[in-house]
């Protein structure tokens, strides 16, 4: 007995010890600050403060012979849609590999304020990819051995401050409240313009030059109005200097990065249904209307209705052109819509871009359209067969498609397999384009997922094409929050 109150008493000494350490250091075991504000994850607080700390990290690694393209479809104003073409260089090497490393790092110090919950948060980011093409040879390669994307420096990716609760003001370094959802096409295979104007309807900031760049240094402020509405407006891009870059539509449209963006959004969710429309205009901090002057507007809207989902999008935007004294325009457009019965899903989309340079060319307008059908034939086992094609407006341009066949595949709870066979096709191209002939790929791919939990993933993956290409992909990403 004496031997077991001595091991008791010590336990319970260490324990006061360990309190009495923590008590030092402003650290309580207990996050009552976290909990009175519920907050939860990974959590660390003082008397005053909790502090939420998040990140992940991803990596990637690709091999084989891909680094060249070839244009399947060619959006106005938006660059091309391509595939992967091997090299074939006699007397040197054709391989391509690529390692990427992607992380970040985000810590946000929340304490209650009489305006509601008041933050300070920060996020690191770090990004280091390393591209090697036709072996890091002189001779159709990069020069030197390799080609470095974005260096190894660990940058700060936001930096802001932030109050309120169904009223939040926000100011510092941070992304745009520019709402561009409710634009995804429903159809597996997606659409040719859609998946080059980053999946949807095109707000890219990168698309053509003359979309307003958001985002940035930046004071916003959003209210929830009430019955699914909610209200936001913020001066965005406060830190531009004015760079300048030429778009497609007219070469005269220069500085899309003129400081001073004014974003406007409105956002309804409820009853099945999700909304928005989003206003944004750009260079207005010099007060003049110069090349840079920019507008966008983005709206879109999804409804569910029991088995069936309906979802339409618009982008509208264009660009100043001093040297015409008018702007350069584009329009886009996309529809979709699916319908779920029993063990059968079908989904069909389409899509339309239209542009118009300052000197009052129609560039004319390109359409596309896709439909899939997809099955669950057993227990975890899924198929979806569809496709997609492009019209293009340019005369002597050739249309794209591709028609796909897709094996999804629960194996176990943790491991999926994913198969997929299709086709890819260009019409032959006349003048005055370049000549070029009728072309088509076909191609097979499949990826062995693995989920085993703790936010853990990982997969393997393999991609070989008639044309010669071929490309072996491994990744795995863990986060934690």
């Amino acid at each position: 007995m004496k031997l077991k109150s001595l091991i008791l008493g010590s336990v319970a000494a260490a324990g006061l010890s360990t309190a009495g350490f923590a008590a030092d250091l402003g650290v309580l075991t207990s996050l009552d600050v976290c909990d009175e504000l519920g907050l939860s994850g990974l959590t660390i607080s003082s008397d005053t403060n909790c502090l939420q700390i998040s990140g992940e990290v991803k990596y990637e690694f690709n091999w084989g012979n891909y680094n060249e393209s070839y244009a399947i479809a060619m959006p106005t104003a938006l660059g091309n849609v391509t595939i992967d073409v091997p090299s074939n260089i006699a007397g040197t090497s054709n391989n391509d590999w690529e390692s990427r490393v992607q992380s970040w790092l985000k810590f946000v110090g929340t304490a209650g304020s009489d305006f509601g919950p008041a933050q300070a948060v920060i996020k690191l980011k770090h990004d280091d990819r390393v591209r090697v093409r036709n072996g890091g040879t002189a001779i159709g390669g990069f020069p030197g051995v390799e080609q470095r994307e974005t260096g190894s420096n660990v940058v700060i990716d936001e930096a802001y401050v932030q109050v309120g609760d169904t009223t939040v003001l926000t100011a510092g370094k941070r992304g745009s409240i520019f709402n561009k959802g409710d634009d995804e096409p429903f159809n597996f295979t997606g659409l040719f313009i859609s998946s080059r104007a980053d999946t949807g309807v095109i707000a890219d900031e990168n698309a053509g030059g003359f979309t307003p760049k958001r985002g940035g240094h930046v004071i916003q402020l959003w209210s929830n109005i009430g019955e699914g509405l909610i209200a936001k407006i913020g001066l965005e891009n406060l830190d531009s200097g004015g760079a300048t870059g030429a778009t497609v539509l007219n070469a005269a449209t220069t500085g899309n990065e003129k400081a001073g963006t004014l974003v406007g959004v409105l956002d309804y969710a409820g009853s099945g249904i999700t909304a928005h429309f989003s206003g944004a205009v750009g260079g207005i901090l010099d007060g003049v209307q110069t090349a840079g002057d920019t507008y966008l507007i983005h709206t879109g809207v999804t409804a569910t209705f029991d088995a069936f989902k309906v979802r339409a999008a618009l982008a509208v935007g264009g660009a100043y052109v001093p040297a015409n004294a008018a702007y350069s325009s584009y329009w886009n457009g996309l529809v979709s819509a699916e319908a779920k019965f029993d063990m059968f899903k079908l989904a069909v989309s389409a899509e339309a871009l239209g542009a118009r340079t300052a000197a009052g060319v129609d560039l004319g307008t390109d359409f596309g359209f896709g439909a899939s059908l997809g099955a669950t034939v057993a227990e975890g086992i899924e198929i979806n067969i569809g496709g997609r094609y492009f019209n293009d407006a340019d005369a002597g341009f050739g249309d794209g498609y591709q028609v796909a066949a897709q094996l999804i595949a629960s194996l176990t709870e943790t491991i999926k397999l994913t198969g997929e066979i299709g086709v890819y096709g260009h019409a032959a191209d006349v003048a005055p384009a370049p000549v070029r002939a009728a072309f088509s790929d076909f191609y097979g791919k499949a990826e062995l997922a693995w989920t085993p939990g703790g936010g853990f993933s990982s997969s393997v993956g393999a991609t070989v094409q008639q044309n010669g290409a071929y490309k072996v992909t491994f990744k795995a990403a863990k986060a934690f929050q």
